[in-house]
């Protein structure tokens, strides 16, 4: 496909990124610690850590895991929420020479035992508050060191109430016994007397395993190379370029870290990203606590605020939302689910800063494509792709489509996985021949590069022949004055196949379903009705915040 895109690129976005500007991860993380030593680098719950903290103690939690004869290469899972100890981890384990294994802490024994003995992980690094689940299926694992963290570890004085608070107040750490396991503390205090051997990274040597939710089937592991995350890093940055130039006044950019950084999304926009260029990462540890949130983020100045579209609709219709300061914001990034544009436009007249969605997959290091940073009103597209990038649209058959027709959106890029850990057959499956990396969602492009979703593949409902996307009926139900939050699945109907059911958590009580089919007649085509609707106190999530259509379709929420 001819690079249409490139003429829509805001003044002064380049049109490629160098990758090979950093040898590694590792590389990049230890300039900005020499570099912006004094600056604070991350807080959490009113506590900070500069760059210069953050470099020794990662070194001494680094020599820690070397002392215990690790080799290089081993995989080393991080099991936390957004603390302190999260960067601190990350940081330890790229620079001792090991590979990150991201997991989620909300898993379920079952799910924990999958990633553990897919990625083969020797040493796992996780708050107390999940160490029960680890408990559960440790022994059916490769784990040999396990480095159990508590809340305020890092906190000072304060961290002894913190601890108090979530071990004997809130009761957040069920019992557990994990037999030779280390507290992060003792294993920071023991690196200190342990050397520290520094490790030269390659390029190509592998930096993360980001497993895949697993909507698929069985979660995978994205093999991540050090140049794939470094490439990502660099593209992201000069994207937003444009709209930080804007404001030269400000110092150091803050941003909210809201989404989990074991999110691949959160990892690099928010984590690798903030690192790179001397920001201050502000942790939130449990992001569907709304009004603790807003508490948190009192007295900062945003500046770059990542989130997905339910996020921000909360954070709108809380009471509290109008305390922050967004004098500073610049920059909503939104990826993960498609952005609605009532929440977009509401977004807008209350911070003046509007909402840029873009997309991305853990295949993809993970950004693909993003709308320009200057951007001020709703596209409802995911924007450009991005520098180094290329897409391409195809049919089942792999022959590229023109521009205004929908097939499965492609990518090739510097930023592209080397695979899928340890599944040849499965990195077969999503890799065309020349070098694409097949997403199974599916796309227009239009004449000045801009992409659109049309949907997953998985998700469209075929009705009487005709396909219907989730994401269009969701947007047009959700600009209802009534409706909180909607999804839209496709159920058996003996007459047209399937039919379009709406499960809706309701912002007005008194709405009915007939209220929504009234509405839905006179926005939507006779096809795209709804045939039934389902009203819900709340619909289920993954902890991105994104709305799991599969659950609901099969059953099982």
């Amino acid at each position: 496909m001819e690079k249409v895109w490139l003429k829509s690129y805001p003044p002064g976005v380049p049109k490629e990124i160098d990758p090979t500007q950093y040898e590694s991860v590792t590389a990049m993380l230890e300039e900005s610690f020499r570099e912006y030593r004094a600056r604070p680098a991350f807080a959490c719950m009113g506590k900070q850590i500069t760059y210069g903290e953050l470099d020794s103690l990662s070194t001494r939690l680094a020599a820690w895991l070397q002392s215990k004869g690790i080799a290089r290469g081993a995989r080393i899972a991080i099991m936390m929420p957004n603390v302190l100890q999260y960067p601190v981890a990350l940081a330890a384990i790229l620079r001792a020479g090991y590979v990150v294994v991201n997991v989620n802490p909300l898993y379920t024994p079952r799910e924990l035992e999958h990633q553990l003995k897919d990625s083969g992980a020797e040493a796992i690094i996780l708050l107390e508050n999940f160490a029960v689940t680890l408990q559960a299926v440790v022994r059916n694992t490769s784990i040999k060191h396990v480095v159990v963290a508590s809340m305020g570890d890092l906190m000072g004085a304060k961290g002894l109430i913190v601890n108090f608070v979530v071990r004997r107040v809130k009761k957040m750490v069920p019992a557990w016994n994990l037999p030779g396991h280390v507290s992060f503390n003792d294993a920071i205090s023991e690196g200190a007397r342990s050397k520290f051997t520094p490790v030269k990274q390659r390029p190509d040597d592998v930096a993360f395993l980001q497993y895949t939710g697993g909507t698929t089937g069985v979660a995978k592991g994205a093999t991540l190379l050090h140049r794939n995350l470094v490439a990502n890093v660099l593209q992201s940055h000069v994207w937003v370029e444009p709209a930080r130039k804007k404001r030269g006044d400000i110092d150091q950019f803050v941003t909210v870290v809201a989404l989990p950084l074991y999110h691949v999304f959160a990892l690099t926009v928010c984590g690798l990203l903030t690192i790179r260029t001397g920001g201050l990462g502000v942790l939130i540890p449990n992001p569907r606590d709304i009004a603790g949130m807003i508490k948190s983020l009192h007295g900062y100045r945003i500046t770059t605020f990542p989130a997905v579209n339910t996020l921000y609709n909360a954070m709108l219709n809380h009471p509290d939302f109008a305390k922050l300061d967004f004098s500073n914001l610049l920059v909503a990034n939104a990826g993960g689910m498609a952005v609605q544009e009532a929440v977009a436009n509401r977004w807008f007249e209350r911070t003046h800063a509007p909402i840029v969605e873009g997309y991305g997959l853990s295949e993809t290091s993970p950004c693909v494509t993003c709308n320009p940073t200057t951007v001020t009103e709703y596209s409802g597209t995911i924007g450009l792709p991005l520098p180094s990038t290329e897409i391409s649209i195809r049919d089942d058959d792999g022959n590229e489509l023109p521009p205004g027709q929908a097939g499965e959106l492609c990518i090739r890029g510097p930023q592209v996985m080397a695979g899928y850990w340890n599944r040849p057959d499965e990195t077969a499956k999503v890799m065309t021949s020349d070098g694409f990396f097949r997403s199974g969602d599916i796309a227009t492009v239009n004449d000045d590069g801009f992409v659109k979703i049309v949907d997953r593949k998985k998700d469209m409902i075929l009705v009487s022949g005709f396909n219907v996307y989730p994401n269009e009926i969701e947007d047009v139900v959700a600009k209802h004055p009534g409706v909180f939050e909607v999804a839209a699945v496709g159920v058996p109907d003996e007459h047209s196949g399937e039919a379009v059911k709406l499960y809706i958590v309701k912002k007005d009580d008194a709405i009915t379903d007939a209220d929504i089919f009234a509405y839905c007649k006179t926005q939507l085509t006779g096809y795209k009705r709804p045939r039934m609707v389902e009203f819900r106190k709340e619909l289920p999530k993954s902890n991105v915040g994104k709305i799991l259509r599969r659950e609901l379709r099969d059953g099982r929420a």
